[in-house]
């Protein structure tokens, strides 16, 4: 069963227009416009990196959407 919800101020993307949340049992996928300032050389098609807490990984898709990969927060 997956829940689908729009995010607020969830992983720091209050700044985002257009980013949701899917909710896959007991993980969540984050998806964003990537708006931070990366200071390497990103890949121009998959970039994959860990995340800025312990469990989250992070993808960044054609150099502007960043996909989120975490464990779901308990409601």
């Amino acid at each position: 069963m997956a829940n689908l919800h729009t995010i607020g101020t969830h992983l720091g993307s209050e700044y985002t227009p257009a980013s949701f949340l899917i909710r896959l049992g007991r993980r969540e996928i984050s998806v964003c416009r990537d708006f931070r300032k990366r200071y390497y050389a990103v890949h121009p098609v998959v970039d994959c990196s860990t995340g800025s807490e312990r469990g989250y990984i992070e993808i960044v898709l054609l150099r502007r959407w960043l996909i989120i990969l975490s464990k779901a927060r308990q409601c």
